[in-house]
């Protein structure tokens, strides 16, 4: 099995069957916070280094770090709640926000950079809704 097809495997498995329902392209709304745990709360690891992923009251946050092209991609699912604006970014010394969006129910929202990333750091997938931030473990490429 190539690599590219463990990760991808890895990231579904991790982010559950919601990966496979919705492409990583579907354009979706906010998400909300009210299914989130705080940036201080302990969060839940799972998949590969390149994939992390923290569960939530309403959701799964989950940030990976893809190879070809070179990408860091943090999506939210929402299983439950309200609708919420909100906004995902990541961060490794300073944070990188992506646009904000409107999240309902049974959505998933999506941000990608396209970029490489250098090996010795670590990346936390971040969501920010209602003037709160939330985090994944830190997730770091294996070079």
């Amino acid at each position: 099995m190539s690599r590219k097809i463990a990760l991808t495997v890895a990231a579904c498995i991790a982010a559950g069957t919601s990966l496979i329902a919705a492409p990583a392209h579907a354009s979706v709304r906010d998400a909300s916070t009210q299914a989130s745990a705080p940036a201080s709360a302990p969060a839940a690891a799972s998949g590969s280094d390149r994939v992390k992923c923290t569960s939530m009251s309403n959701g799964q946050l989950c940030i990976s770090l893809n190879t070809s092209p070179s990408r860091i991609e943090v999506f939210y699912t929402k299983k439950a709640g309200s609708t919420i604006q909100a906004r995902l970014g990541f961060r490794t010394n300073t944070a990188d926000w992506g646009p904000w969006k409107t999240i309902s129910t049974g959505e998933r929202a999506n941000t990608t950079w396209n970029m490489s990333y250098p090996c010795n750091k670590k990346y936390v997938g971040l969501l920010q809704a209602n003037g709160q931030t939330f985090e994944t473990p830190a997730a770091g490429p294996t070079c």
